[in-house]
């Protein structure tokens, strides 16, 4: 597990035009490898009338019209005392936001003190959400884990087993009953916020698949491009394991087991692998009855609830034969 940074020319090397937030370099190029380590922006007019404490290093600076227009109020003397002092500071990058075109000073400084200067043409609201995202996106924790990704009916079902298991040929099933592949073997997982995991392939193996006696197949030219899908959020975790004839496993599914995922606590089963048992379907079925569950409906506690109520029915129907039975003798 990793938490990465993320450099300057990464950012601008992950396509930021592709999400609407075309950018460019006007200065400062000399500090394209400089890191960013908080997905968090800087909007902060202080740092510029005398207050750079509050400028926080590794986070983006954001010059909107407000800070623009604030330094071409500025003498030149004055401006550039204090863009030094701002810079001085462990900036990653200055974006400018609403295709302002930067004073003279502000484009020295950037040289100088090899602080890259960006603009884009997206006003300012709009831009810091983008940029945001997309630093959250980039400096998500990842893990890669032994697996198989699928969406089921719209739902993120992470298989994980020992190896040989079965769990591409359980995939492979699922893929022909008309559901999509994410990844298979190595799934590359992230966290997005607080409650959110994302699965997705590496790029040198998407679309591909191992399966044993056969070897490696591309999904999607087999099947075409509706069976697979880069990225899910994993929502079902089902751990294959061989069945155990000592072991008693849950009937009733009244027990809500959870697997971890960054702290985050994702609903798992255990299906026991034996012959005769179809993978596939159970894995479907089971990706059904979560969905049912996100809404509300859990049939194994309706049926105990039902069953307890009928039970504590044929309590009272006894209590109330036996006071009879008394009231009879006296």
């Amino acid at each position: 597990m990793s938490s990465a940074a993320v450099t300057v020319a990464g950012l601008l090397n992950g396509r930021p035009d592709a999400v609407g937030l075309p950018l460019e370099v006007l200065s400062g190029a000399g500090g394209l490898e400089r890191s960013i380590t908080s997905p968090h922006i800087q909007k902060t007019g202080l740092a510029l009338a005398g207050f750079h404490e509050y400028l926080q290093p590794a986070r983006v600076f954001v010059f909107g019209e407000s800070e623009v227009r604030y330094l071409e109020r500025l003498d030149r003397e004055t401006r550039m005392n204090v863009l030094a002092a701002a810079f001085s500071h462990d900036i990653p990058c200055v974006l400018i936001t609403g295709g302002w075109n930067p004073p003279v000073e502000l484009l020295d400084a950037s040289e100088r003190y090899h602080v890259p200067l960006l603009r884009t043409s997206v006003a300012t609201p709009l831009a810091i959400a983008k940029i945001s995202t997309l630093l959250d996106d980039a400096l998500a924790v990842r893990e890669v884990i032994h697996g198989v990704l699928l969406d089921i009916l719209g739902l993120g079902v992470l298989i994980v087993g020992e190896s040989g298991i079965g769990k591409s040929e359980c995939a492979l099933d699922l893929i022909v009953r008309g559901h999509r592949l994410v990844a298979d073997d190595t799934v590359e997982v992230r966290r997005r916020g607080e409650t959110v995991v994302i699965g997705t392939c590496p790029e040198l193996t998407r679309y591909h698949m191992e399966l044993r006696g056969l070897g490696v197949i591309n999904v999607r030219d087999l099947f075409g491009v509706a069976s697979t899908r880069h990225s899910k959020r994993i929502e079902l975790v089902v751990q294959l394991e061989r069945w155990d004839t000592a072991r008693e496993y849950d009937r009733l599914g009244l027990d809500d087991k959870t697997y971890d995922l960054f702290g985050v606590r994702v609903p798992m089963l255990h299906m026991p692998v034996a012959p005769g048992r179809s993978l596939a379907i159970l894995v479907e079925v089971a990706a059904r009855n979560q969905l049912l569950r996100s809404r509300g409906l859990n049939a194994a506690r309706d049926l105990a609830a039902r069953l307890d109520e009928r039970l504590r029915e044929v309590e009272d129907d006894l209590e109330s034969d036996e006071d009879t039975e008394r009231g009879g003798e006296v």
